[in-house]
């Protein structure tokens, strides 16, 4: 494995509500210099859950989303909070967003997006034993809760509105997680 660049420098170039660009100034073990731009983390990483209705039955969400400005179906997912831990996140997320709790929450894996210009951790965590229970959520409408089987994930993936790729993946591993 190669020797990790040394950073030379680091500073914001850009700023807005959302987010912060950082320029990164590097040197690499070969002597060669150059500048990097990634968008600097700003909080605690997410959660995307795969809540498990039944053995077969996953609960997606569709709502709008601005970056492709249309309606999607994606799994429930938000930011983890300040004094916040994972599975805590990720079973108020979905009180939120599908109206359900869990008694079973379980860490499967985490995915990165776009390493090489972004810091930032989405944690996949798979929900079973749902129950009832509904909290505000900060969503400007109400979102739509989309029951589908795991047996036709194929289906799912082929379809227009389902794009996320951390959705794809997570349900693929989640899939593959209750097989076993």
């Amino acid at each position: 494995m190669p020797k990790k660049p040394r950073i030379l420098d680091r500073h914001v170039v850009a700023e807005s509500r959302l987010f912060s660009i950082e320029q990164v100034d590097l040197e690499f073990s070969n002597g060669t210099r150059t500048q990097f731009e990634r968008l600097r983390s700003s909080g605690f990483g997410a959660v995307l859950i795969v809540p498990m209705l039944d053995d077969d039955t996953v609960l997606l969400i569709r709502e709008y989303a601005c970056g492709t400005d249309r309606y999607e179906l994606a799994l429930p997912k938000g930011r983890i909070e300040r004094d916040e831990d994972i599975l805590e996140a990720a079973n108020r997320e979905i009180m939120e967003e599908v109206g359900y709790g869990s008694r079973n929450l379980q860490l499967m894996n985490h995915l990165s997006l776009a390493p090489g210009y972004l810091a930032h951790t989405t944690y996949i965590v798979l929900a079973r034993d749902l129950y009832e229970e509904r909290r505000p959520g900060d969503e400007p409408e109400a979102i739509e809760v989309v029951p589908w089987s795991l047996g036709k994930l194929d289906e799912l993936v082929a379809r227009d509105d389902f794009t996320e790729g951390r959705s794809v993946a997570a349900l693929y591993m989640a899939r593959d997680h209750l097989k076993a």
